[in-house]
């Protein structure tokens, strides 16, 4: 991961291989990450792994490279696949973690629907600025028309696995219709859309 010297740009931006989705501090390091997300051409699918089996490595919340190499060692296939990538001339690509996966649902939102609103849907302590727990209305469809629905790089209205595990049984995922982030089974043949980052000042 290479520091970012320039100044930041603005989410949505086309930049170093797909397209500025927001930044995380690592809780352990404190670094700052400047999270790009793929398009929608490398979009992946797949299980994320083996049921019952816990994966040392793979539960960070916003180290998506670590948990998706961990995967890797560990068997995943689509792990492997994602890690495979080479986009842009970049290959540091990764299954995004969880808070990094909200990062995307927050500012690429498809659609129009209400969002559903459960548990702690949003909640994401280590964006900035800081994620609070979504309303029906908020976040709403994104103002980035390429990712509107129907448009090019627009997600799909379904699950999408992040790379954080939950369990051993289970691993965090999010619906990008109506935002809901819950814990499904690992053998669930779900999509990915890569992300990659770059540490920042």
């Amino acid at each position: 991961m290479n520091a970012v010297e320039q100044a930041i740009p603005a989410i949505g931006q086309a930049y170093g291989g797909g397209f500025v989705t927001g930044i995380t501090r690592d809780p352990e390091t404190g670094e700052r990450h400047l999270w790009i997300t793929a398009g929608a051409a490398h979009e992946l699918e797949g299980r994320w792994g083996e049921f019952g089996k816990k994966i040392q490595g793979a539960d960070s919340h916003t180290n998506s490279r670590a948990n998706t190499e961990a995967m890797a060692a560990a068997g995943s296939e689509l792990a492997k696949q994602v890690l495979a990538l080479e986009i842009g001339g970049y290959s540091d690509w990764a299954i995004p973690a969880r808070d990094v996966q909200e990062l995307q649902y927050r500012h690429f939102k498809p659609t129009s629907e209400a969002n559903y609103c459960w548990n702690r849907d949003g909640d994401n302590p280590n964006s900035e600025p800081v994620g609070l727990l979504y309303t029906e209305e908020s976040p709403g469809q994104t103002v980035h028309e390429v990712f509107r629905a129907g448009a090019p790089e627009a997600f799909q209205r379904a699950w999408y696995w992040s790379s954080s595990q939950r369990s051993a049984n289970l691993a965090f995922l999010m619906h990008f219709g109506v935002g809901t982030q819950d814990g499904f089974g690992k053998v669930l043949e779900l999509r990915v859309r890569p992300v990659r980052s770059e540490v920042i000042q």
